[in-house]
């Protein structure tokens, strides 16, 4: 069913980035920490600028969303977990994953919090949003190679929420189209 509800989702690397995307009109905001986040090269939060950053932004009445978003290993499992418990308790409204195995954790701990499909788990059709739909995802974030014709079909036919990218290039996957 189409869902006419647009927001507006900026990154923000580093504070002055959340503060620029939260000034210049920002619904909701994504960020990560230094650990498992697809953009660990560049500059991230540590726990106490991720307080910070997540009181900022909800005093604002912006959406928080955070970045667990690669693949995790069976021994960072657990400190993946950690940094997920750390972020619901400051009040966090989403955790973007890449990892099923993750997600489906996530799903189950903390069954009131959003969970969002990453880009990278190359949902580019309506039975892979139907099977995330299923699994208690929230928002699958859709493969960049999409056209809008194939958007439209998605989101006439699932009650996922649906992201897509409209700028940028930070983000770097692959595919076979």
């Amino acid at each position: 069913m189409l869902n006419s509800n647009i927001e507006l989702l900026a990154p923000a690397g580093d504070f002055d980035c959340l503060k620029a995307a939260i000034q210049n009109g920002a619904n909701s905001v994504y960020l990560g920490s230094n650990m498992f986040n697809a953009r660990a090269s560049a500059t991230n939060f540590n726990k106490d600028e991720l307080k910070e950053a997540i009181t900022y932004a909800k005093l604002r009445n912006v959406k928080v969303n955070f970045t667990l978003n690669t693949l995790i290993r069976d021994e960072e499992f657990k400190d993946a977990i950690e940094i997920a418990k750390f972020v619901y308790s400051l009040g966090c409204d989403a955790i973007l994953v890449q990892d099923l195995g993750l997600a489906k954790c996530l799903i189950k701990l903390f069954p009131d919090m959003d969970i969002h499909a990453s880009t990278q788990m190359s949902i580019h059709n309506l039975q892979g949003a139907l099977e995330l739909e299923k699994l208690g995802f929230k928002r699958a974030v859709l493969a960049r190679e999409l056209t809008i014709r194939d958007i439209e079909n998605i989101c006439m036919n699932t009650n996922i929420e649906i992201e897509t990218f409209i700028h940028g290039a930070l983000c770097i996957s692959y595919s076979l189209v």
